[in-house]
């Protein structure tokens, strides 16, 4: 897979896990989970489990019985500390190597004592064969605030030296780090260079996704680029650290369903994913968001166990399949429906509740619109590279502000002597509009900015001739006001894209 990517250009980042092993092991009596155990406490050792999840009772004899490799074949590099936990407490538990959320296990996988001598470099030297098996591009490292900030920085300057030593001296790692903006920008300061960039899965998720949806003011998003305004103001003025996330597979914080669960069309989250892409940061996109996938329906959540939470978790209606298995499926004949098993008769796990059917369509609008806008930043650098400015814009010949939520969303890139202002319908059911300003130097009143990219036009929808590709706007000014190009009647949740020089 990884070579057929790099032939088309693409790189593969592998998820791992390295501070947790798999469920290899019992506490005594056969147990899987133990209360937690503050730290120096810890548990005896139970069994170790076979490749079957038999209990061995005694020595490992087969090398690969159940662990592998045999360096971690030894119950001292297990914390024994028992499940409790995962999130810190407060601030200072985040500086605590030893705090419960580094040392619990994670339900029933076991945590790595990762302060025992020689278990760092074992679990470095698993994942440094990782990389020279598959010759992928990166690390996404799960679960990094459960490590304490020294066996982050000790584990990502070894995998940076190897991959560096293979000639990837650009090999990205990307941590996820939960506990929102604070904790993400204290590992990404104390890890410095070893860290490429954090995961944005705390208050910016919430904040881009109600500000898309036209339920928060567009300066709630912004405000967090800006130096000294927020926990993650300097490296999103940067743009190089931010991984910005709007859908993923667990959504640690928040409610465990998908953008479009709760939007007001399928076309609205081509709008928050434009925010994604033409703001400052590495926008990551979630497989089925090209799709609009939304979770089950609202009618078939009752028949699902921990909608939305509870003891079992909701993280799996997240991750509906896109290519059509049935759920459950045992393998060969069991597989197959019969009349007495009454889980076949339950939601499939592909969206929307379905069973058996392949879900990804090219033509589908919001493809078609995310395609088009994916086409369009690689197309001009100032989408990817340019500074960011946040717009004021006037509504009916009023002063030019900010507005509340559900108004058009405005800013303009830069780069260079190139302007590329991008507008955003917030409003999911009603058209939107207002003058917005540019730069006067760049686009000066007289001049022209040109249309390059009208989402509602991309997916193959009658579009008024002032917003379609190649249409000229003219920069007017009033007395020694601003610069400014007039939009009118923007449609619900589409996008608008406008260049200085096409």
């Amino acid at each position: 897979m990884v070579d057929a990517a790099h032939e088309h250009g693409i790189r593969i980042i592998l998820d791992i896990i390295f501070n947790h092993s798999g469920f290899n092991w019992t506490y005594p009596g056969g147990i899987h989970q133990e209360r937690y155990r503050t730290f120096p406490g810890f548990y005896a050792f139970g069994e170790w489990l076979d490749r079957d999840g038999g209990l061995v009772g005694g020595p490992l004899a087969d090398a690969e019985q159940g662990v592998w490799p045999t360096e971690l074949q030894d119950d001292r590099n297990y914390t024994r500390a028992g499940t409790g936990n995962l999130g810190e407490k407060n601030r200072k538990d985040l500086e605590d190597p030893h705090a419960e959320h580094k040392r619990t296990d994670f339900f029933t996988l076991r945590d790595f004592a990762l302060d025992n001598p020689g278990v760092l470099d074992n679990l470095a030297d698993c994942y440094k064969y990782w990389i020279a098996l598959t010759d992928c591009d990166g690390f996404r490292i799960d679960t990094l605030k459960h490590v304490s900030f020294e066996e982050g920085r000790n584990f990502c300057g070894a995998i940076k030296e190897f991959a560096t030593n293979l000639g990837k001296a650009d090999f990205f790692l990307v941590g996820e780090v939960a506990g929102g903006d604070f904790a993400e920008r204290r590992y990404l300061e104390v890890l410095g260079s070893n860290l490429n960039a954090a995961l944005d899965i705390g208050e910016m998720r919430g904040t881009l996704k109600n500000v898309a949806k036209g339920l928060a003011e567009s300066r709630q998003y912004f405000a967090g680029f800006s130096p000294g305004q927020a926990e993650l103001g300097s490296h999103r003025n940067l743009g190089s650290r931010h991984v910005s996330i709007l859908d993923d597979h667990d959504h640690v914080s928040g409610e465990k369903i998908r953008f479009s669960s709760e939007a007001a069309s399928d076309q609205q989250v081509a709008a928050a994913v434009a925010i994604q892409l033409f703001t400052l940061g590495i926008p990551c996109i979630y497989y089925g968001t090209e799709q609009s996938f939304a979770g089950p329906e609202a009618s078939e959540r009752k028949y699902l166990p921990s909608w939305n939470g509870g003891p079992d978790y909701a993280d799996r209606y997240l991750r509906e399949a896109m290519f059509g298995p049935q759920h459950p499926l045992k393998s060969g004949r069991a597989g197959l429906p019969a009349a007495s098993n009454h889980d076949s008769e339950l939601p499939g796990f592909g969206p929307f509740g379905t069973a058996g059917a392949h879900c990804f369509d090219p033509a589908f609008p919001t493809f078609r619109r995310i395609a088009a806008l994916l086409a369009l930043r690689r197309q001009f650098p100032a989408l990817r590279q340019g500074r960011q400015y946040h717009r004021p814009f006037s509504l009916f010949g009023g002063a030019f502000s900010d507005h509340g939520p559900g108004e058009i969303i405005a800013w303009s890139r830069i780069l260079s002597d190139d302007e590329a202002l991008c507008v955003v319908n917030s409003h999911g059911r009603e058209s939107r509009g207002g003058d917005v300003v540019v730069d006067a130097t760049l686009s000066p009143p007289g001049s022209d900015l040109v249309v390059v990219l009208n989402t509602a036009e991309a997916a193959g929808l009658a579009t008024p001739a002032a917003q379609r590709g190649g249409a000229r706007l003219r920069v007017p000014q009033h007395g020694d006001g601003p610069a400014f190009v007039e939009n009118r009647d923007l449609p619900p949740s589409e996008v608008l894209v406008l260049v200085n020089h096409p």
